[in-house]
């Protein structure tokens, strides 16, 4: 089933149709927070040299998370319409699962705004997940990223939401 958006759930286009920045500034400074996730899958091995610290290009673990809070910082660079913020807070958790042959991405970004940091969680966890395919794709092409999405955020007029 699909819902018809609104012109109030638009609020990337103005009245002409046209794309535009929204304007934040009548806003109130609120405390935001966002928490997104994301998976990747690969090869038991793939998972066993990173987690033995065998792997020929490092700390993959380590590397990823230094890339995904450069990637909350940088969301809008990659993203046109996303405000620059201040950001003061990234917490990037990885989570390895040998059964399942996946390390778990969880991203909570913080900041003091007149936006939420929804798309800086969302980027960090690409990032970090795009990080640790590019540091062992040479052993394992096949690896695969799912089930990425905001899990929760909380902060201005909309206040809390949690999937």
């Amino acid at each position: 089933m699909v819902t018809k958006m609104t012109e109030d759930q638009l609020n990337h286009f103005n009245q002409r149709g046209e794309a535009h920045m929204v304007d934040v500034g009548d806003k109130a400074v609120t405390q935001r927070v966002a928490v997104a996730e994301g998976t990747i899958h690969m090869q038991a091995d793939t998972l066993q040299r990173i987690l033995q610290g065998e792997h020929k290009k490092g700390d993959v673990l380590g590397v990823a998370r230094v890339a995904g809070v450069m990637a909350a910082k940088k969301t809008p660079d990659l993203i046109p319409l996303c405000h620059p913020l201040q950001l003061t807070h990234v917490d990037i958790r990885l989570t390895a699962d040998e059964v399942r042959q996946t390390v778990h991405c969880i991203v909570e970004v913080k900041t003091a705004g007149q936006t939420g940091v929804e798309m800086e969680a969302l980027t960090a966890v690409q990032v970090t997940l795009l990080t640790i395919y590019d540091m062992c794709k040479a052993m394992d092409r096949g690896m695969t990223m799912t089930d990425i999405g905001v899990l929760s955020k909380a902060g201005g007029k909309s206040g809390e939401w949690q999937r």
